[in-house]
């Protein structure tokens, strides 16, 4: 399923217009991504949000087999819950 798709679906399932679904889902998936900056999101019953700090690494570029180095970045991480409730 795409964003379009769960735009579609949330829209279906609510008495909400596409449009305002669309801004709904927008909403919290900036507040989750702004949240999870700061602290963990957890939202029981469906899994927490977080933000990890993967350290720099060495590569290898696949086409030409040249070593490369791949720089620290942080990136989001999604654990699901044990027991989903949705």
């Amino acid at each position: 399923m795409n964003k379009a798709e769960l735009v579609e679906a949330v829209a279906k399932n609510t008495e909400l217009t596409k449009v305002d679904a669309q801004r709904a889902l927008e909403t919290i998936l900036s507040n989750v991504v702004s949240g999870a900056k700061k602290e963990p999101v957890q939202l029981v019953g469906f899994g927490t949000f977080k933000m990890s700090k993967r350290k720099a690494r060495a590569g290898i570029n696949p086409q030409t087999g040249d070593k490369i180095k791949i720089p620290a970045r942080t990136v989001m991480t999604f654990k699901a819950s044990k027991n989903p409730k949705y």
